[in-house]
């Protein structure tokens, strides 16, 4: 399961270094390259809030299967990719296929961890950062050093996927019971179980700051390292992903063992400085810096959004696993694309520095509410739990 995720994430991370390559053979901007780039968290969400809980409902083998199967013929679609709409058309059903496998997936790594040492938590929230970063490095390989590498990127993936979807649906034994109302779930909604919802709304500014700064980089990560600095080797463009994400997973191993609530404010912190620094490095124009930067809000995401998905899933009944993991994820896609868009819109206008500079700030001061909110909320669970008792 844990390497089915991080290939489908890694999958979705393949096209940002594509997208300058993209935008030069079919002449587009930034704008538009956040256009490309949303669509695609915007069918993720609309299959989150549809088919999210589904699984809990017919199992989670059928759904894997079906959705790895949608994601092979977004594979095609790049493959076939000669303009704008492919694109735009080849995103959206990414969207749908990784949006339907995220809760499937999640919660599957859920039911099947050993409860001496659970390790779904800490799967669900490295896998992100690594797959997004292993994609994102591997296609700024091929593109730098392959001979028509959009062709040979999409035409395995393709194949992959296939073999993937075969394998789960001939291989992969069932962890979750059906139960009735398969039909009630595919209503679009978010469900949080009301024993997580208090939780649940902790944890929100801690998601929205983190995955806000992912999207950033995703998106306009790329051109940053292009335009800001004049470094056109798209490896190197590439790399600025995997000093994010590729840490993220380093951060989440290392703080693993620290109690949730704790490990989600240090997270917070540490984020809150990398990004500070983020800032100081495009003030001083400095290239090394913003990577070192970029490393720091690696590390502080990976911790903070562990904390964050431990804190969130705590005690929560198996049957409405999928569902809650949908909602965290539908959060954190919103915020992962949104702001994304608003920066491809300004950046036309204030240019790209401004823009990064601006948006650093606005993440800084979620990251540090985050921070604060959480310590708020520690210290009144003593005396909700005062009252519960009494």
């Amino acid at each position: 399961m844990a390497v089915l995720l991080v290939l489908v994430l890694a999958a979705s991370g393949v096209p940002s270094p594509l997208y300058r390559v993209y935008a030069e053979e079919f002449g587009f901007s930034s704008g538009v390259i956040t256009v490309v780039f949303a669509v695609y968290a915007f069918a993720l969400l609309a299959a989150l809030l549809v088919v999210g809980g589904l699984s809990d409902h017919v199992g989670r083998r059928p759904v894997l299967a079906a959705a790895l199967v949608l994601e092979a013929a977004a594979m095609a679609l790049f493959l076939a990719a000669d303009g704008v709409g492919w694109l735009l058309a080849a995103r959206i059903v990414q969207g749908l296929a990784t949006g339907a496998l995220t809760g499937a997936f999640g919660a599957a790594l859920l039911d099947l961890q050993r409860p001496e040492k659970p390790l779904g938590p800490l799967v669900n929230s490295a896998s992100p950062g690594f797959g997004l970063s292993a994609g994102a490095v591997g296609a700024g390989v091929a593109v730098q050093f392959v001979p028509a590498p959009t062709e040979w990127v999409f035409g395995v993936l393709t194949v992959v996927f296939l073999v993937a979807a075969a394998a789960v649906w001939l291989g992969l034994p069932e962890s979750s019971p059906r139960r009735p109302g398969a039909w009630a779930s595919l209503r679009p909604s978010m469900h949080v179980p009301r024993a997580n919802r208090r939780a649940f709304v902790v944890v929100l500014p801690c998601l929205a700051a983190t995955w806000a700064l992912g999207g950033l980089y995703a998106s306009l990560g790329p051109s940053l390292v292009a335009g800001v600095y004049g470094v056109e080797n798209h490896v190197v463009g590439s790399l600025l992903i995997l000093a994010l994400n590729g840490t993220g997973l380093v951060g989440s191993l290392v703080t693993q063992r620290l109690e949730p609530t704790r490990g989600m404010i240090t997270g917070a912190l540490v984020f809150a400085v990398g990004v500070a620094g983020t800032v100081a490095a495009l003030l001083a124009d400095s290239l090394a810096s913003f990577f070192v930067a970029a490393v720091v809000s690696g590390f502080g995401f990976g911790s903070a959004f562990l904390g964050a998905m431990a804190t969130v899933t705590r005690g929560v009944d198996p049957g409405q696993r999928a569902g809650l993991l949908s909602a965290v994820f539908t959060v954190s896609y919103l915020a992962f694309s949104i702001p994304a868009i608003a920066a491809g819109v300004a950046s036309t206008h204030i240019g790209l520095t401004t823009t990064a500079e601006v948006y650093g700030v606005a993440v800084i001061v979620l990251a540090l509410s985050a921070a604060v909110g959480l310590r708020v909320h520690q210290r009144g669970a003593p005396a909700r739990e005062l009252v519960t008792a009494g």
